[in-house]
């Protein structure tokens, strides 16, 4: 009985325990289903976030996607390369049909390949054949990035119609360029054109951009016109210290202040690094606010040069929307798909998990760059990987040969047609002349030359805030100015405006800033020194001060500088040409001259007029430390009583480090004052001359601010008014040579032609009696002709003979007047007759072999000829 208790009681355990067990597995069942519920939710809920997310993505697909209407192109003046394929482009196309579909059934997680997109007449053409090599006869158009700058100019750019995928169609470039406006495969394809006419390596690349970079968006970009270029510290080279060299003076300045000042200082650029961190920080919060939803997918289209040709050291990337250049390892360039030129078509197999930076363009390597020509010109493997396929066996390599040759296909010839670009098109760059690109905080507007009337082609307006309310300055280009301006350069801060000039200008200026062009204010101007004959170089004025600096005079003036006093006021009218201001100094320095010892040539000198004294400084010798020095005081000629004042030695202050017996002499004091005293006369009239200069320039500069003449080439025909009216002039003398050539070969036979019947044949006899009747007829026409050069002859005669005896019954009673009358007309009547004397007998001299010539005619003309042998 104890056992089978026992028994039970194990049995019961068992079964509390096994109850036990179910129930925890109930409850963990319970709360699995529970935890999967609330994974289902969330999911759910995930899943409606992003439906709803992406139902704000909004994407329009239009019916058919192209860059234009079908209604701008006209397709019937298209070649008939443009409407059909040769047999060559249709086995091309099975070619990469076939290629394709591999391509799909190896990689089914690639999108399809951009290969054969349509063309503006909708049949379907190999991207590779759209590319036309062409090199353009304008010197600018030779380098990449003067090829860039004009494709981004003169087109205007159009989104994709679907931004996840390549366009259906890919017109030609001579359509792209006729209409000026297209996408980005067609800026690439048209930019790539032109780069491997020029003779670079250059590729259009099919891959996937930034947002910014798809939408050619440049507001977070800093304008290349605002980039100062860096500024190179030659550092001079410090001669080696002389053993007996003096000592400097000992620094004496407190170090104390020196250090707070270095705090101060160091304050403020913290300050500063600060504000702009803050700044910084601000901007790209504002920026990752601002996700792109289709980072990473949006398709875009750009060039890849290769080094080697052309002598690029380093392959790069250049946007066609931008023309800016950019390595390859850019973030904005988030992977590659395929790319081809005009030979061959390479699809990238590497993985751009990290953008295009570890992508290697060795287009050679068939594991990197997958290929789909094998009979066309490509890169070579790199050294080391021949050497590698250098050690396969002979007979493989000749064998692969073998199946190359057999396999081998060369790309067709372009279908497009030859890229033009006329000089006026050239001239034109922008769409309509203008375009307007936005940058960080600057705004670029570009013109067409001529299209302005004072010359604008570029504006570079540069704000203070990033929503370009607050301008701070303004930087305008011109071209073709009669004035020679170049660029100004406005201020808005300070109002400080700098214009700047080519070489050219009537007053030779360079440079010439101002705040206002009111004369007596500060301004600077700069000068091309060698086109002025004083040797000018710049010239600074303030409302009481101007300094000028020389190069290359004769007398070795190097520096001007003048102090004016206030104008003293007179009753006519107060301008400065006839009230200039008083001159109260004058401080004028020289280069060496080495012609004359350094005791003796001056290195400044210095006018006080007001004090009557006159300071002279000399130049130092090598070998010596200090200078000779000279100061002559001057006073009246005359004293108070009238008496002539004579050189006394107090007149003549001098310190000379070597003194010399002559020196010290009167005569030679007094000559050297008197000398200076004219050279004082010759440099206030030099000071005025330069006052009456700056107001003049003022003048003409006004005037030419508000005439803004432009000039035009002579071989610009129509725009250059001269050549056109010369040209005119040339085709209306050409027409009128014309016309008299068509009289003269007018055919003389034809008034006794119309006498017979049309369509009659000729007899002898008509021929005949035709000869007889022209010759006659001539015959007449030279007597009658004769026959009026004489009567015009004895007409002047008579009337003079008349003048003559009225002169002799009025001699006596003639007034001086009408002798010259008188005698005029009898040397114009004389002059008459002798040209009617002249002309008559010329015509008696021609007449015959005039005659005789038509006769030599008439037997020639092939409608007698036949019928005159025999009289022949």
């Amino acid at each position: 009985m104890e056992v089978l208790k026992e028994k039970v009681e194990e049995e019961e355990a068992a079964e509390r325990e096994d109850a036990a067990e179910r129930a925890e597995r109930g409850e963990k069942m319970m709360r699995l289903m529970e935890v999967r519920k609330e994974e289902t939710t969330m999911t759910q809920e995930m899943l409606r976030d992003l439906e709803r997310k992406l139902s704000e993505i909004e994407v329009s697909i239009p019916e058919k996607p192209s860059t234009f209407t079908k209604d701008t192109i006209d397709i019937s003046k298209l070649p008939l390369s443009y409407k059909s394929n040769t047999p060559k482009e249709e086995h091309l196309l099975r070619v990469a049909d076939n290629f394709s579909r591999q391509y799909s059934l190896l990689c089914p997680d690639r999108v399809p390949l951009f290969l054969h997109p349509l063309n503006e007449c909708e049949v379907p053409k190999f991207v590779s054949t759209t590319i036309r090599p062409t090199l353009m006869p304008y010197p600018e158009l030779y380098n990449w990035d003067t090829c860039a700058q004009f494709v981004s100019d003169f087109l205007a750019m159009l989104p994709l119609p679907d931004p996840l995928k390549p366009p259906s169609y890919l017109y030609s470039s001579t359509t792209v360029l006729k209409h000026q406006k297209g996408n980005c495969f067609d800026f690439s394809t048209l930019l790539c054109s032109m780069l491997i006419g020029a003779g670079y390596d250059a590729y259009c690349v099919n891959g996937y951009g930034s947002q910014d970079l798809c939408h050619m968006d440049l507001t977070r970009e800093v304008c290349p016109l605002t980039v100062k270029p860096k500024e190179t510290v030659q550092e001079e080279e410090k001669a080696p210290p002389k053993k007996y060299a003096i000592k400097p003076p000992r620094d004496l300045s407190s170090r104390f202040e020196q250090e707070q000042e270095m705090k101060r200082q160091e304050e403020i650029k913290a300050a500063e690094e600060k504000r702009r961190r803050q700044e910084e920080e601000r901007l790209m919060e504002v920026d990752s606010a601002k996700t792109d939803p289709l980072h990473g997918l949006r398709v875009h289209s750009w060039v890849l040069v290769l080094s080697g040709k052309r002598e690029v050291p380093e392959s790069f990337f250049i946007d066609p929307f931008t023309a800016r250049s950019y390595s390859t390892q850019d973030d904005n360039f988030l992977g590659i798909e395929s790319l081809w030129n005009h030979k061959n078509y390479w699809i990238n197999m590497q993985d751009c998990w990290n953008c295009c930076k570890d992508l290697i363009f060795d287009l050679g390597d068939p594991v990197m760059w997958e290929y789909l020509l094998l009979g066309t010109d490509k890169p070579l493997l790199s050294p080391a990987e021949e050497e590698d396929n250098g050690a396969n066996d002979d007979d493989d390599v000749e064998n692969l040969g073998k199946e190359d040759e057999d396999k081998s296909f060369d790309m067709p010839n372009s279908w497009v047609e030859q890229i033009e670009i006329s000089p006026e098109v050239f001239e034109t760059r922008c769409p309509n002349g203008k375009k307007v690109i936005q940058y960080k905080k600057a705004k670029l507007e570009k013109w067409a030359p001529y299209l302005n009337n004072n010359g604008l082609v570029c504006r570079l307006t540069t704000y203070e805030d990033l929503e370009c309310t607050k301008t701070l300055e303004i930087k305008e280009w011109y071209q073709n100015r009669e004035d020679m301006l170049e660029l100004k350069h406005i201020n808005k801060t300070t109002g400080l405006n700098i214009d700047y000039f080519k070489p050219g200008h009537p007053q030779a200026l360079r440079v010439h800033s101002y705040t206002s062009m009111q004369p007596e204010m500060d301004r600077v101007m700069e000068f091309y020194e060698k086109a002025r004959v004083d040797g000018l170089i710049k010239r600074e004025e303030t409302p009481k001060t101007m300094t000028e600096y020389y190069q290359g005079r004769p007398d070795f003036l190097s520096y001007r500088h003048i102090n004016f006093g206030p104008r003293v006021k007179k009753l006519v009218l107060n301008s400065a040409e006839s009230n200039p201001r008083p001159v109260v100094k004058i401080i004028e320095r020289f280069f060496r001259n080495p012609a004359k010892p350094a005791d003796e040539d001056v290195a400044e000198r210095v006018f006080l007029i007001l004090d009557e004294r006159i300071q002279l400084r000399y130049h130092c010798r090598e070998d010596h430390i200090t200078a000779s020095k000279r100061e002559f005081l001057r006073r009246t000629e005359v004293d108070s009583k009238g008496n002539k004042i004579i050189m006394t030695p107090d007149m003549c202050i001098s310190f000379e480090v070597e003194p010399m017996e002559h020196t010290k002499k009167l005569l030679y004091q007094y000559e050297a004052m008197m000398k200076l005293k004219n050279e004082e006369k010759l440099s206030r009239h030099q000071a005025w001359e330069s006052e009456l200069e700056v107001l003049e320039i003022l003048k003409l500069r006004e005037e030419e601010e508000e005439a803004h003449v432009l000039t035009t080439s002579i071989y610009d025909t129509k725009r250059n008014e001269k050549s056109k009216e010369y040209r005119e002039a040339m085709e209306r003398v050409m027409h009128e040579e014309h016309l008299r050539q068509v009289e003269a070969q007018l055919d003389y036979l034809a008034p006794f032609l119309a006498q017979l019947p049309p369509g009659e044949k000729l007899t002898r006899w008509q021929a005949v009696r035709l000869k007889d009747e022209c010759l006659s007829d001539f015959k007449q026409r030279l007597i009658n002709k004769a026959n009026l050069i004489q009567a015009r002859f004895e007409k002047e005669t008579q009337e003079l003979q008349k003048q003559q005896q009225w002169y002799q019954e009025n001699q006596v009673t003639l007034t001086p007047e009408d002798e010259d009358l008188y005698l005029s007309y009898c040397s114009q009547a004389m002059f008459r007759i002798r040209i009617l004397e002249q002309r008559l007998n010329r015509h008696k001299e021609l007449a015959p072999l005039k005659y005789l010539a038509l006769e030599e005619k008439l037997y020639k003309d092939p409608r007698l000829v036949e019928l005159l042998k025999v009289f022949v």
